[in-house]
């Protein structure tokens, strides 16, 4: 706590003695000043304890003294000191008056007591108030780095934020979700911030802004030094921070910049890793592509993705959204620049997918812009779910689904669109179910023999889009029988199912079959 007047007048050395304004004790000191002048409030800032002699004054004018008295009120000084033995052996009984008229404090200075030892008791307070901000707040700077070091992640450093500025604190993500929260009861009025957040989120990073009134302030800090913040930090307190509660705001900003902003060396790799794998899916490769993604991709190959194909002005900021929803629902997300446009391969059905899908019809929802200029600043092809296997296919429905976003003027075309209805009807033709029968009956005829059942096990493989695992669970098998099917399939065929327009054909003839079957 930074020195008072009660302070003042408990200092033993001092001497000090209350005249008025006995009630207002626990005023701060900002500092303390000497002045003979007869206003010297235009020289004066607010706070200080006024030291005079009143040597030029007329003390025992009361309406002097009031005069002198407000204008020192007006100034916000903390207190008027008074020497006597002086210029007065005592305080004037109208000086008294005064400050207990107006509510200012009033100190009687024994002549034994010098000025200059009432300043140095002050500056020596206020030195000692700061050494113990400044320790407290380098203490709060290490209880948060071990907080970080110990791997209680971004929740627990808000935690112990909230405790350090004794408030409530948040952490929001790019798009103004609140992500970690504390203590339980500050998630409502986080979430009404979200605004404010995308906001700030809108400004160059760092950035800051104050939200709130003088007994709700929230102080908002962007994170992250790039172009687009990372994210943001929410401090709610009742009233402005101190120098301890400032440390510990800076030291979380800079902690968990540094948890949700990988280096540039780690995304690169993970970039360059990631363009392995999905050249070797477009290749054809899917066995060689699951052994490159090892830990890092594999989770995203083994369930059904979408790819997606964006071009934006400005892809990060989508990129952006995307990478913040996958963190929150856990998913893995491969993102490839190519060129002026971004690659992605997502889950199916999840958070990463919705996030994009959302962000493009809010470009979508805009106001047209002014004529001859593009209706949006994004457009983004989304194939259908697709495997491994069918990679290169996907790749080749995004770039249908963009090229159409682009022409319609479009955010966001999912390929399933670009289909005006079922190709089933076509399938009954005799031509085609010739084709089918020709394509299928080597299989058909070593299932006949009793060697095993090729046509429904390649129906399951392709069907889940070359995921072994998913398509053995179909058949109630072991994934390595059913890799042994598959391979038993290309040496009777003489066909590769690495190639896409192999998995096609087989594919149609499947359904050429089925269609025929259920044909009156």
């Amino acid at each position: 706590m930074p020195p008072t007047l009660a302070s003042l007048v408990q200092h033993s050395a001092l001497k000090l003695t209350v005249r008025a304004g006995a009630d207002r004790l626990a005023t701060p000191v900002r500092w303390a000043h000497a002045s003979e002048l007869a206003d010297p409030v235009p020289y004066m800032d607010g706070g200080e304890l006024l030291l005079v002699t009143a040597t030029n004054l007329d003390a025992e004018d009361p309406e002097t003294m009031r005069r002198y008295v407000r204008r020192l009120v007006s100034a916000e000084v903390a207190g008027l000191g008074f020497a006597v033995g002086v210029t007065y052996d005592e305080v004037p009984a109208a000086l008294v008056d005064a400050a207990e008229e107006a509510g200012l404090p009033l100190l009687e200075v024994p002549r034994r007591t010098p000025f200059i030892a009432i300043s140095k008791a002050v500056s020596a307070a206020i030195a000692a108030d700061q050494y113990r901000a400044v320790t407290a707040g380098f203490e709060a700077q290490r209880e948060l780095t071990r907080a970080a070091l110990v791997g209680e992640g971004p929740a627990g450093l808000i935690t112990r934020l909230a405790a350090q500025v004794d408030g409530w604190a948040a952490l929001y993500d790019t798009s103004g979700a609140v992500v970690a929260v504390a203590p339980d009861w500050a998630a409502r009025r986080a979430g009404r911030l979200t605004g404010d957040v995308r906001r700030l989120g809108d400004r160059a990073a760092p950035a800051s802004a104050v939200v709130g009134g003088p007994e709700d302030r929230v102080e908002l800090q962007s994170l992250g030094t790039g172009r687009h913040a990372r994210g943001a930090l929410a401090v709610g307190t009742g009233a402005s921070l101190g120098t301890a509660e400032r440390y510990a705001v800076h030291s979380a900003v800079a902690l968990l910049t540094l948890t949700t902003s990988r280096s540039r060396s780690l995304q690169g790799a993970e970039q360059r890793l990631g363009a392995a794998v999905l050249q070797m899916l477009l290749a054809g490769q899917p066995d060689h592509a699951r052994t490159v993604a090892g830990d890092l991709y594999g989770a995203l190959l083994d369930a059904p993705f979408r790819l997606l194909l964006a071009e934006a002005s400005d892809t990060e900021l989508l990129t952006e959204t995307m990478e913040a929803a996958a963190a929150r629902s856990g998913e893995t997300l491969l993102m490839v620049p190519e060129g002026d446009r971004v690659v992605v391969l997502a889950t199916d059905g999840g958070a990463a997918v919705a996030a994009c899908a959302a962000y493009a019809q809010a470009q979508d929802d805009r106001p047209a812009r002014e004529p001859g200029k593009d209706d949006t600043d994004v457009a983004v092809g989304l194939s259908a779910p697709a495997g491994p296997v069918a990679a290169s296919f996907a790749y080749k429905q995004a770039e249908q689904a963009l090229s159409v976003a682009r022409r319609r003027g479009r955010a966001l075309v999912e390929h399933e669109e670009l289909a005006t209805g079922s190709v089933l009807p076509l399938l009954a033709d005799d031509a085609v179910r010739a084709f089918a029968d020709g394509m299928l009956r080597p299989l058909q005829e070593h299932d006949a023999k009793g060697r095993g059942d090729l046509v429904a096990s390649l129906r399951a493989w392709l069907s889940r889009h070359g995921q072994w695992d998913a398509a053995a669970a179909d058949l109630g098998v072991h994934r390595h029988t059913l890799r042994y099917r598959m391979r038993r399939v290309e040496e009777i065929l003489g066909r590769s199912l690495d190639d896409p327009d192999v998995r096609m054909e087989l594919w149609l003839a499947l359904k050429a079959t089925a269609a025929s079957s259920t044909t009156p």
